[in-house]
């Protein structure tokens, strides 16, 4: 046998001693963390910190892990681990795949990541399990079941506001790697950011507490359904942001603390949790209500039909209207579109006279005003949209401000008068302002609903009318569905027709990173999934297949472009959260419609006259 030989069989049996080498005693285990984790004085200290905590219970390690094991460990991920970009309505990263099957692979994977397998089975050790226990004082959990994965958050990622609320979880966790031995600063970004809440189920618009990471340090928190509500800032430089993302979970059948039917209270407790969501959705502002039109309103837009529109109706659009969707062939163009496809894109909607003036009063309103990034300065004619864990901006609606209070919530609700908006009645401090509201008053009068029912065939029976702005690096709304049914009489179709007016002036530009979905503000359309349910979390996006083809349509961020969709209750929408990077907010008005069909039915008449003639 040569020496090769020798070599080679002498491998090949130190990696099978390697390979059944799997199990770490108790001192590899607790060596492989800092010596000050297993004092009972340290582990006091954290506890006592932990119980005093804010907004809710929670608390950190510092250099927690050996130094050399977590340098080792973030050496292997960089080189080994592959990254896959994932973008749904509620997060931007890159991450890896599940490591609970780290166990199961052969040595020749596994030799690969020899530190990150060490690292494994130090979290889900006995020992450090007791530790989160005592520490959290949450109970035993389970060495079993592994839910961990890797996670980079490069320039742009983000993971907007939800609860960790799922199934049998008990105590999250995220292990910080940033690159060593250079502190992460503040403004990167990528903080974990935690939010008070105003009742059970209903974050705070604001966060009350923000970690930012750095190198081997670990925040854990119980999961503590509708109050452990909690974002990670965006990444705002080229740097990466590693860190392993991880739970641990009540223990499972056969393990020390196993309570029988404990899962199953646990998952009810979660499903109940959405349940009282729901049911709290009078904590929603604003909400999707819309105010009846007065029957002489709908038969003016119903004769429009039939006999086009007025003179005094043109000269009140030509006031605003790019004068080529008024003519003939322009709208019957648009509405062989709408009608085929049930969505249409009309660009350059208004004429120069409006537009012009309007860009540059938003352009001047975002340069020369500071835009507010908490509840407390923003200033009227706005609000700000709640809750956090379902959307965020800044709307003006037509009707009075009011605190975003329990006690002034249930006013609002259930003891003061109920106003209808007027447009006509808001304030308008600025120019800006002026300007929007001016817009939104058009598209409430009854000269451009007509024109409306002519490019669509479709006469509207009621509205909801709102300007929104969507600040960079705070706003969005989720995946959410409208109501099942939508139609209220059997006049009505199933559907709302909903119009979105894009007024983003910074999209008029030559920076095309709004065109891309690069600064996000995009607004995606995409079907309901079957399984969805009335209560289920509107981010149910989050949960789509990457390979999933159910998106309808993306609508980037644009300048003076008018989208109109029939969107019946199969089709979920949402607006991507808005990049701190953008070069300004992302506006537009949007409106809502319940309709009634207007079309000709003279054609399905003839049709049905000619059958009976065949016959």
């Amino acid at each position: 046998m040569t020496k090769r030989d020798v070599d080679d069989v002498a491998d090949q049996a130190d990696k099978a001693t390697k390979k059944l080498n799997r199990n770490f005693t108790v001192d590899e285990i607790k060596s492989s963390f800092q010596p000050k984790l297993w004092t009972e004085e340290y582990q006091q200290s954290l506890k006592h910190d932990v119980a005093e905590s804010q907004p809710y219970r929670w608390g950190h390690f510092t250099d927690l892990f050996d130094d050399e094991l977590l340098r080792k460990v973030r050496k292997e991920v960089l080189n080994e681990i592959h990254f896959t970009k994932k973008e749904t309505d509620i997060y931007k990263v890159y991450q890896s795949g599940d490591l609970a099957n780290l166990s199961g692979l052969d040595w020749n994977d596994l030799s690969r990541l020899p530190s990150l397998f060490r690292l494994r089975a130090a979290i889900y050790s006995q020992e450090f399990r007791d530790a989160i226990s005592t520490i959290t004082g949450c109970g035993k959990l389970s060495g079993i079941k592994t839910d961990m994965s890797i996670n980079t958050y490069r320039k742009g990622c983000h993971l907007l506001t939800h609860d960790d609320v799922i199934g049998s979880r008990r105590v999250s966790f995220i292990l910080y790697m940033p690159e060593p031995g250079k502190p992460w600063k503040a403004q990167y970004g990528g903080a974990l950011r935690l939010f008070p809440s105003v009742v059970p189920n209903v974050p705070k618009t604001d966060y009350e507490c923000k970690f930012v990471p750095q190198f081997n340090q670990m925040a854990f928190f119980t999961v503590q359904p509708g109050l452990s509500f909690h974002d990670v800032e965006e990444v705002r430089e080229d740097r990466h942001r590693l860190s392993i993302q991880g739970w641990f979970h009540i223990p499972q059948p056969g393990e020390d603390g196993y309570i029988p039917g404990e899962q199953a209270e646990t998952e009810a407790r979660s499903t109940l949790q959405q349940l009282q969501s729901k049911e709290l959705q009078e904590f929603d502002f604003p909400k999707p209500f819309r105010y009846d039109l007065l029957d002489d309103t709908v038969n003016q837009i119903a004769t429009a039909i039939a006999e086009g529109l007025t003179e005094d109706d043109r000269r009140y659009l030509e006031r605003f209207l790019n004068p080529l969707l008024l003519r003939p062939e322009h709208i019957a163009t648009i509405k062989a579109t709408f009608l085929e496809e049930n969505i249409v894109e009309i660009p350059n909607l208004f004429n120069e006279a409006i537009a012009e003036p309007l860009k540059k009063a938003l352009r001047e309103a975002e340069i020369e005003r500071e835009t507010p990034t908490t509840v407390d300065t923003v200033e009227a004619p706005w609000k700000c949209a709640v809750p956090p864990h379902k959307q965020r901006f800044l709307y003006i609606d037509g009707k009075s401000s009011f605190s975003l209070t329990k006690e002034s919530i249930d006013f609002e609700n259930k003891v003061g008068p109920q106003e209808m908006p007027n447009f006509g009645l808001v304030p308008t401090p600025h120019s800006s302002d002026e300007r929007v509201v001016a817009v939104a008053r058009f598209v409430t009068s009854i000269s451009f609903k007509k024109w409306l029912a002519l490019i669509t065939e479709l006469i509207t029976t009621s509205e909801q009318v709102l300007v929104r702005r969507f600040r960079p690096g705070q706003d969005f709304i989720l995946a959410t569905p409208t109501d099942k049914q939508l139609a209220r009489n059997d006049e009505e179709v199933n559907a709302v027709l909903e119009a979105t007016l894009d007024l983003t002036p910074t999209a008029d530009t030559s920076d095309k990173s709004w065109a891309s979905g690069e600064y996000g503000g995009y607004e995606l359309c995409m079907a309901r999934p079957e399984e969805f349910e009335e209560d289920d979390d509107p981010a149910i996006y989050k949960q789509s297949d990457d390979a999933d083809d159910s998106v309808l349509s993306t609508t980037q961020c644009s300048w003076n472009r008018l989208t109109l969709m029939l969107r019946d209750p199969t089709v979920l929408k949402f607006v991507k959260y808005v990049s701190i990077n953008a070069r300004g907010s992302r506006w537009d008005v949007s409106c809502q419609w319940n309709v009634k069909d207007g079309g000709d039915d003279d054609d399905e008449d003839e049709d049905e006259e000619n059958n009976d003639n065949d016959n």
